[in-house]
Protein backbone atom coordinates (compact mmCIF):
# COMPACT_ATOMS: atom_id res chain seq x y z
CA UNK A 1 0.00 0.00 0.00
CA UNK A 2 1.35 3.37 -0.96
CA UNK A 3 2.05 5.56 2.09
CA UNK A 4 1.25 8.77 0.22
CA UNK A 5 -1.73 10.94 -0.87
CA UNK A 6 -2.98 11.22 2.69
CA UNK A 7 -4.09 7.65 3.35
CA UNK A 8 -4.59 8.49 7.03
CA UNK A 9 -7.39 10.85 6.02
CA UNK A 10 -9.26 7.82 4.69
CA UNK A 11 -8.64 5.97 7.97
CA UNK A 12 -10.15 8.89 9.89
CA UNK A 13 -13.14 8.87 7.55
CA UNK A 14 -13.68 5.15 8.11
CA UNK A 15 -13.37 5.50 11.89
CA UNK A 16 -16.06 8.19 11.85
CA UNK A 17 -18.16 6.03 9.56
CA UNK A 18 -17.70 3.04 11.90
CA UNK A 19 -19.37 4.91 14.75
CA UNK A 20 -22.38 5.66 12.53
CA UNK A 21 -22.59 2.00 11.51
CA UNK A 22 -22.46 0.79 15.13
CA UNK A 23 -25.29 3.15 16.02
CA UNK A 24 -27.30 1.95 13.03
CA UNK A 25 -26.72 -1.73 13.87
CA UNK A 26 -27.16 -1.13 17.63
CA UNK A 27 -23.83 -2.72 18.50
CA UNK A 28 -22.16 -1.26 21.59
CA UNK A 29 -18.53 -2.11 20.93
CA UNK A 30 -16.45 -3.42 18.03
CA UNK A 31 -13.03 -4.88 18.77
CA UNK A 32 -10.44 -5.74 16.14
CA UNK A 33 -8.01 -7.95 18.06
CA UNK A 34 -4.84 -8.69 16.11
CA UNK A 35 -1.40 -10.18 16.49
CA UNK A 36 1.78 -9.33 14.56
CA UNK A 37 0.29 -8.37 11.22
CA UNK A 38 3.35 -9.03 9.07
CA UNK A 39 2.53 -12.72 9.54
CA UNK A 40 -1.25 -12.83 9.99
CA UNK A 41 -3.19 -9.70 9.00
CA UNK A 42 -6.81 -9.06 9.81
CA UNK A 43 -8.35 -7.41 6.71
CA UNK A 44 -9.69 -4.62 8.96
CA UNK A 45 -6.22 -3.47 10.04
CA UNK A 46 -5.65 -1.28 6.97
CA UNK A 47 -9.24 -0.06 7.26
CA UNK A 48 -8.70 1.16 10.83
CA UNK A 49 -4.95 1.89 10.93
CA UNK A 50 -3.42 1.96 7.46
CA UNK A 51 -0.23 0.14 8.52
CA UNK A 52 1.03 -2.97 10.29
CA UNK A 53 1.46 -3.53 14.02
CA UNK A 54 4.03 -5.69 15.77
CA UNK A 55 2.53 -6.78 19.10
CA UNK A 56 -0.94 -7.92 20.10
CA UNK A 57 -3.24 -4.97 19.49
CA UNK A 58 -6.87 -4.11 20.20
CA UNK A 59 -8.70 -1.43 18.24
CA UNK A 60 -11.91 -0.50 20.02
CA UNK A 61 -14.70 1.51 18.40
CA UNK A 62 -17.69 2.30 20.59
CA UNK A 63 -21.24 3.21 19.64
CA UNK A 64 -20.77 6.24 21.89
CA UNK A 65 -18.14 7.57 19.50
CA UNK A 66 -15.03 6.63 21.47
CA UNK A 67 -12.11 5.14 19.56
CA UNK A 68 -9.38 3.51 21.63
CA UNK A 69 -6.22 1.80 20.39
CA UNK A 70 -4.30 -0.47 22.72
CA UNK A 71 -0.99 -1.31 21.04
CA UNK A 72 2.60 -2.14 21.82
CA UNK A 73 4.78 0.71 23.06
CA UNK A 74 6.67 1.00 19.77
CA UNK A 75 3.51 1.21 17.66
CA UNK A 76 1.86 3.88 19.79
CA UNK A 77 3.38 6.95 18.11
CA UNK A 78 2.31 5.77 14.65
CA UNK A 79 -1.24 5.34 15.89
CA UNK A 80 -1.29 8.76 17.56
CA UNK A 81 -0.27 10.33 14.25
CA UNK A 82 -3.53 9.12 12.69
CA UNK A 83 -5.43 11.62 14.87
CA UNK A 84 -8.39 9.29 14.72
CA UNK A 85 -8.25 7.69 18.18
CA UNK A 86 -9.12 9.65 21.32
CA UNK A 87 -6.99 7.30 23.40
CA UNK A 88 -3.83 5.50 22.34
CA UNK A 89 -2.60 3.24 25.11
CA UNK A 90 0.86 1.72 24.78
CA UNK A 91 1.79 -1.32 26.84
CA UNK A 92 4.93 -3.35 27.53
CA UNK A 93 4.35 -6.69 29.21
CA UNK A 94 0.70 -7.56 28.60
CA UNK A 95 -2.35 -6.23 26.82
CA UNK A 96 -4.61 -7.87 29.40
CA UNK A 97 -4.87 -5.12 32.02
CA UNK A 98 -5.47 -2.10 29.74
CA UNK A 99 -7.95 -4.07 27.62
CA UNK A 100 -9.92 -5.22 30.66
CA UNK A 101 -9.91 -1.72 32.09
CA UNK A 102 -11.38 -0.19 28.93
CA UNK A 103 -14.02 -2.89 28.46
CA UNK A 104 -15.09 -2.57 32.09
CA UNK A 105 -15.33 1.20 31.72
CA UNK A 106 -17.40 0.99 28.53
CA UNK A 107 -19.57 -1.85 29.90
CA UNK A 108 -20.87 -2.98 26.48
CA UNK A 109 -24.01 -5.10 26.14
CA UNK A 110 -22.64 -6.52 22.87
CA UNK A 111 -19.07 -6.94 21.65
CA UNK A 112 -18.64 -7.45 17.89
CA UNK A 113 -15.63 -9.53 16.88
CA UNK A 114 -14.18 -10.24 13.43
CA UNK A 115 -15.47 -13.73 12.71
CA UNK A 116 -17.79 -14.78 9.92
CA UNK A 117 -18.83 -17.90 8.01
CA UNK A 118 -19.81 -15.88 4.95
CA UNK A 119 -17.42 -12.97 4.46
CA UNK A 120 -13.63 -13.46 4.41
CA UNK A 121 -13.12 -9.73 4.96
CA UNK A 122 -14.95 -10.07 8.28
CA UNK A 123 -13.17 -13.25 9.38
CA UNK A 124 -9.79 -11.88 10.46
CA UNK A 125 -9.86 -12.99 14.11
CA UNK A 126 -7.82 -16.17 14.33
CA UNK A 127 -8.91 -19.04 16.53
CA UNK A 128 -5.87 -18.53 18.71
CA UNK A 129 -6.60 -14.83 19.24
CA UNK A 130 -10.25 -15.62 19.98
CA UNK A 131 -9.16 -18.04 22.69
CA UNK A 132 -6.76 -15.46 24.09
CA UNK A 133 -9.52 -12.85 24.27
CA UNK A 134 -11.92 -15.36 25.84
CA UNK A 135 -9.24 -16.10 28.43
CA UNK A 136 -8.72 -12.39 29.17
CA UNK A 137 -12.46 -11.92 29.66
CA UNK A 138 -12.97 -15.27 31.40
CA UNK A 139 -14.92 -14.93 34.63
CA UNK A 140 -16.58 -11.71 33.43
CA UNK A 141 -20.03 -11.31 31.94
CA UNK A 142 -18.44 -9.91 28.75
CA UNK A 143 -17.33 -13.35 27.59
CA UNK A 144 -20.98 -14.17 26.84
CA UNK A 145 -21.64 -10.99 24.85
CA UNK A 146 -19.67 -11.74 21.68
CA UNK A 147 -21.41 -11.31 18.33
CA UNK A 148 -20.12 -11.44 14.77
CA UNK A 149 -18.99 -8.09 13.35
CA UNK A 150 -19.79 -9.17 9.78
CA UNK A 151 -22.72 -6.76 9.37
CA UNK A 152 -20.65 -3.87 10.72
CA UNK A 153 -17.68 -4.68 8.50
CA UNK A 154 -19.84 -5.28 5.43
CA UNK A 155 -21.37 -1.82 5.77
CA UNK A 156 -18.04 -0.14 6.52
CA UNK A 157 -16.17 -1.75 3.64
CA UNK A 158 -19.09 -1.52 1.23
CA UNK A 159 -20.05 2.13 1.69
CA UNK A 160 -17.18 3.80 -0.12
CA UNK A 161 -16.37 7.39 0.77
CA UNK A 162 -15.72 10.02 -1.87
CA UNK A 163 -11.97 9.70 -1.31
CA UNK A 164 -12.12 5.92 -1.70
CA UNK A 165 -14.10 6.19 -4.94
CA UNK A 166 -11.54 8.66 -6.31
CA UNK A 167 -8.71 6.24 -5.61
CA UNK A 168 -10.62 3.41 -7.28
CA UNK A 169 -11.17 5.66 -10.30
CA UNK A 170 -7.43 6.31 -10.47
CA UNK A 171 -6.69 2.57 -10.37
CA UNK A 172 -9.23 1.98 -13.12
CA UNK A 173 -7.64 4.66 -15.30
CA UNK A 174 -4.19 3.14 -14.87
CA UNK A 175 -5.56 -0.32 -15.68
CA UNK A 176 -7.30 0.89 -18.82
CA UNK A 177 -4.12 2.55 -20.04
CA UNK A 178 -2.11 -0.66 -19.72
CA UNK A 179 -4.83 -2.71 -21.41
CA UNK A 180 -4.74 -0.33 -24.38
CA UNK A 181 -0.98 -0.85 -24.57
CA UNK A 182 -1.58 -4.60 -24.64
CA UNK A 183 -4.00 -4.06 -27.52
CA UNK A 184 -1.27 -2.23 -29.45
CA UNK A 185 1.34 -4.88 -28.62
CA UNK A 186 -0.35 -8.21 -29.28
CA UNK A 187 -0.01 -10.07 -32.54
CA UNK A 188 -0.62 -13.60 -33.79
CA UNK A 189 1.84 -16.17 -32.50
CA UNK A 190 2.37 -14.69 -29.03
CA UNK A 191 1.95 -17.01 -26.08
CA UNK A 192 -0.08 -16.07 -23.03
CA UNK A 193 3.03 -15.90 -20.87
CA UNK A 194 4.61 -13.23 -23.08
CA UNK A 195 1.58 -11.01 -22.72
CA UNK A 196 1.57 -11.42 -18.93
CA UNK A 197 5.29 -10.61 -18.77
CA UNK A 198 4.73 -7.40 -20.72
CA UNK A 199 1.99 -6.39 -18.29
CA UNK A 200 4.22 -7.10 -15.28
CA UNK A 201 7.09 -5.05 -16.71
CA UNK A 202 4.76 -2.14 -17.41
CA UNK A 203 3.27 -2.29 -13.92
CA UNK A 204 6.75 -2.31 -12.35
CA UNK A 205 7.99 0.58 -14.50
CA UNK A 206 5.08 2.72 -13.32
CA UNK A 207 5.52 1.94 -9.65
CA UNK A 208 2.15 0.21 -9.45
CA UNK A 209 1.05 -3.12 -8.04
CA UNK A 210 -1.35 -5.76 -9.27
CA UNK A 211 -4.83 -6.25 -7.89
CA UNK A 212 -4.43 -9.92 -6.96
CA UNK A 213 -1.74 -12.61 -6.91
CA UNK A 214 0.94 -11.64 -9.43
CA UNK A 215 1.21 -15.05 -11.10
CA UNK A 216 -2.53 -14.83 -11.88
CA UNK A 217 -2.77 -11.12 -12.67
CA UNK A 218 -3.31 -10.77 -15.55
CA UNK A 219 -5.32 -13.83 -16.48
CA UNK A 220 -4.87 -14.47 -20.20
CA UNK A 221 -6.97 -16.77 -22.40
CA UNK A 222 -5.63 -17.16 -25.95
CA UNK A 223 -7.52 -18.88 -28.74
CA UNK A 224 -9.94 -21.79 -28.72
CA UNK A 225 -7.67 -23.98 -26.59
CA UNK A 226 -7.14 -21.52 -23.75
CA UNK A 227 -9.31 -22.13 -20.69
CA UNK A 228 -10.99 -19.43 -18.63
CA UNK A 229 -10.47 -19.29 -14.89
CA UNK A 230 -7.78 -18.74 -12.28
CA UNK A 231 -5.08 -20.28 -14.47
CA UNK A 232 -1.49 -19.07 -14.68
CA UNK A 233 -0.85 -17.79 -18.24
CA UNK A 234 0.89 -20.53 -20.19
CA UNK A 235 1.80 -21.60 -23.73
CA UNK A 236 -1.53 -21.20 -25.51
CA UNK A 237 -0.93 -19.10 -28.63
CA UNK A 238 -2.79 -16.11 -30.06
CA UNK A 239 -4.11 -17.01 -33.50
CA UNK A 240 -5.63 -15.41 -36.56
CA UNK A 241 -9.37 -15.99 -36.52
CA UNK A 242 -9.49 -16.42 -32.75
CA UNK A 243 -10.17 -14.51 -29.54
CA UNK A 244 -7.90 -13.20 -26.80
CA UNK A 245 -9.34 -12.37 -23.38
CA UNK A 246 -7.51 -10.60 -20.54
CA UNK A 247 -8.63 -10.15 -16.91
CA UNK A 248 -6.48 -7.57 -15.12
CA UNK A 249 -6.35 -4.78 -12.56
CA UNK A 250 -3.69 -2.61 -10.97
CA UNK A 251 -3.26 -1.62 -7.34
CA UNK A 252 -2.63 2.11 -7.04
CA UNK A 253 -2.36 4.02 -3.76
CA UNK A 254 -3.98 1.19 -1.84
CA UNK A 255 -7.00 0.62 -4.11
CA UNK A 256 -7.60 -1.64 -7.08
CA UNK A 257 -9.45 -2.10 -10.36
CA UNK A 258 -10.72 -5.30 -11.99
CA UNK A 259 -11.51 -5.33 -15.72
CA UNK A 260 -11.73 -7.76 -18.63
CA UNK A 261 -11.08 -6.95 -22.26
CA UNK A 262 -11.72 -9.16 -25.29
CA UNK A 263 -9.91 -8.97 -28.66
CA UNK A 264 -10.25 -10.73 -32.00
CA UNK A 265 -7.43 -11.41 -34.50
CA UNK A 266 -8.84 -10.93 -37.98
CA UNK A 267 -8.12 -13.29 -40.81
CA UNK A 268 -6.82 -11.73 -44.05
CA UNK A 269 -9.62 -9.77 -45.64
CA UNK A 270 -11.85 -9.72 -42.56
CA UNK A 271 -13.28 -6.39 -41.45
CA UNK A 272 -15.17 -7.71 -38.41
CA UNK A 273 -15.45 -10.87 -36.34
CA UNK A 274 -17.47 -13.82 -37.63
CA UNK A 275 -21.20 -13.86 -37.01
CA UNK A 276 -20.95 -16.45 -34.21
CA UNK A 277 -18.50 -14.23 -32.31
CA UNK A 278 -20.59 -11.13 -32.80
CA UNK A 279 -23.69 -12.95 -31.59
CA UNK A 280 -21.90 -14.20 -28.46
CA UNK A 281 -20.59 -10.71 -27.73
CA UNK A 282 -24.03 -9.16 -28.15
CA UNK A 283 -25.53 -11.67 -25.71
CA UNK A 284 -22.75 -11.14 -23.14
CA UNK A 285 -23.09 -7.36 -23.37
CA UNK A 286 -26.89 -7.58 -23.06
CA UNK A 287 -26.56 -9.77 -19.97
CA UNK A 288 -24.06 -7.38 -18.39
CA UNK A 289 -26.39 -4.46 -19.02
CA UNK A 290 -29.38 -6.37 -17.67
CA UNK A 291 -27.48 -7.12 -14.47
CA UNK A 292 -26.33 -3.50 -14.18
CA UNK A 293 -29.92 -2.30 -14.56
CA UNK A 294 -30.92 -4.53 -11.63
CA UNK A 295 -28.02 -3.31 -9.48
CA UNK A 296 -29.64 -0.60 -7.40
CA UNK A 297 -30.10 0.18 -3.72
CA UNK A 298 -32.42 -2.26 -1.99
CA UNK A 299 -31.83 -5.21 -4.33
CA UNK A 300 -30.29 -8.39 -2.94
CA UNK A 301 -27.15 -9.90 -4.41
CA UNK A 302 -28.82 -13.04 -5.78
CA UNK A 303 -31.56 -11.01 -7.45
CA UNK A 304 -29.02 -9.06 -9.50
CA UNK A 305 -27.17 -12.22 -10.52
CA UNK A 306 -30.41 -13.95 -11.54
CA UNK A 307 -31.27 -11.25 -14.08
CA UNK A 308 -27.88 -11.42 -15.82
CA UNK A 309 -27.73 -15.23 -15.63
CA UNK A 310 -31.19 -15.68 -17.14
CA UNK A 311 -30.28 -13.42 -20.05
CA UNK A 312 -27.38 -15.74 -20.96
CA UNK A 313 -29.46 -18.91 -20.57
CA UNK A 314 -32.42 -17.54 -22.52
CA UNK A 315 -30.08 -16.86 -25.44
CA UNK A 316 -29.10 -20.54 -25.52
CA UNK A 317 -25.69 -20.37 -23.82
CA UNK A 318 -24.63 -22.27 -20.69
CA UNK A 319 -24.75 -20.28 -17.46
CA UNK A 320 -21.41 -19.01 -16.18
CA UNK A 321 -20.02 -20.93 -13.19
CA UNK A 322 -19.23 -17.96 -10.96
CA UNK A 323 -20.91 -14.92 -9.42
CA UNK A 324 -21.96 -11.97 -11.56
CA UNK A 325 -20.22 -9.45 -9.34
CA UNK A 326 -18.20 -8.64 -6.25
CA UNK A 327 -17.16 -5.56 -4.32
CA UNK A 328 -13.83 -3.95 -5.17
CA UNK A 329 -11.86 -1.44 -3.13
CA UNK A 330 -8.76 -2.26 -1.16
CA UNK A 331 -8.94 -5.75 -2.68
CA UNK A 332 -10.25 -7.18 -5.93
CA UNK A 333 -12.70 -9.18 -3.81
CA UNK A 334 -13.50 -6.66 -1.10
CA UNK A 335 -15.94 -8.67 0.99
CA UNK A 336 -19.56 -7.91 1.85
CA UNK A 337 -22.41 -8.70 -0.58
CA UNK A 338 -21.73 -11.05 -3.49
CA UNK A 339 -23.83 -10.79 -6.65
CA UNK A 340 -24.10 -14.54 -6.99
CA UNK A 341 -26.53 -17.44 -7.35
CA UNK A 342 -28.07 -19.44 -4.53
CA UNK A 343 -25.24 -21.93 -4.38
CA UNK A 344 -24.02 -23.32 -1.06
CA UNK A 345 -20.48 -22.07 -1.60
CA UNK A 346 -21.66 -18.44 -1.41
CA UNK A 347 -23.39 -18.92 1.95
CA UNK A 348 -25.46 -15.92 3.03
CA UNK A 349 -23.26 -13.41 1.19
CA UNK A 350 -25.77 -13.32 -1.69
CA UNK A 351 -28.53 -12.16 0.67
CA UNK A 352 -26.80 -8.85 1.27
CA UNK A 353 -28.68 -5.70 0.29
CA UNK A 354 -27.13 -3.36 -2.27
CA UNK A 355 -26.41 0.11 -0.89
CA UNK A 356 -25.55 3.49 -2.32
CA UNK A 357 -21.79 3.93 -2.36
CA UNK A 358 -21.02 0.28 -3.14
CA UNK A 359 -18.45 -0.31 -5.89
CA UNK A 360 -18.70 -3.58 -7.81
CA UNK A 361 -16.88 -5.37 -10.58
CA UNK A 362 -19.61 -6.96 -12.70
CA UNK A 363 -18.55 -9.78 -15.02
CA UNK A 364 -19.65 -12.68 -17.15
CA UNK A 365 -18.65 -14.44 -20.33
CA UNK A 366 -19.14 -17.37 -22.65
CA UNK A 367 -17.26 -19.63 -25.05
CA UNK A 368 -17.70 -19.45 -28.79
CA UNK A 369 -16.79 -22.83 -30.28
CA UNK A 370 -13.71 -22.68 -32.45
CA UNK A 371 -12.84 -19.12 -31.42
CA UNK A 372 -12.33 -19.05 -27.68
CA UNK A 373 -13.62 -17.23 -24.63
CA UNK A 374 -15.08 -13.74 -24.61
CA UNK A 375 -15.56 -11.94 -21.33
CA UNK A 376 -17.13 -8.68 -20.22
CA UNK A 377 -16.15 -7.03 -16.95
CA UNK A 378 -16.57 -3.42 -15.87
CA UNK A 379 -16.41 -1.51 -12.59
CA UNK A 380 -19.49 0.39 -11.39
CA UNK A 381 -20.56 2.68 -8.57
CA UNK A 382 -24.01 2.25 -7.04
CA UNK A 383 -25.84 5.58 -6.75
CA UNK A 384 -29.33 6.46 -5.59
CA UNK A 385 -30.48 6.04 -9.19
CA UNK A 386 -28.67 2.79 -10.01
CA UNK A 387 -25.21 1.65 -11.07
CA UNK A 388 -23.03 4.01 -13.12
CA UNK A 389 -19.87 2.97 -14.90
CA UNK A 390 -16.53 4.02 -13.45
CA UNK A 391 -14.65 2.33 -16.29
CA UNK A 392 -14.67 3.18 -19.99
CA UNK A 393 -17.06 0.51 -21.23
CA UNK A 394 -15.90 -1.92 -23.90
CA UNK A 395 -18.84 -1.63 -26.26
CA UNK A 396 -17.26 -3.70 -29.05
CA UNK A 397 -14.62 -6.39 -29.37
CA UNK A 398 -11.20 -4.86 -29.97
CA UNK A 399 -10.06 -5.85 -33.48
CA UNK A 400 -6.44 -6.74 -34.17
CA UNK A 401 -5.04 -6.58 -37.77
CA UNK A 402 -8.45 -5.98 -39.36
CA UNK A 403 -8.64 -4.28 -42.77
Amino acid sequence: MSPEIEPLAIVREKLDQAVDVLQEKDVDLWITFARETAQVRDPCIFLLLGFDVTWQSALLVSKSGERIAIVGRYDAENVRNINGYQQVIGYDQSIREPLLEQINRLNPRSIALNYSQNDPSADGLTHGMFRLLANILGGTEYATRFVSAEDVIAALRGRKTHAEVNRIRAAIGATEGILREVEALVKPGMVEREIAQFVHRTVDERGLGVAWEESLCPLVVAGPDGTFGHRIPGDFVTQLGALLQIDFGVEREGFVADLQRTMYFCLPGEKEPPEEVQKGWAVARAALEAGRAALKPGARGWEVDAVARQTIVDAGYPEYMHAFGHHIGRNAHDGSTVLGPKWERYGNSIEGVIEEGNVFAIELGLYVDGYGYLGCEEDVLVTANGAEYLSEVQEDIWLINCD
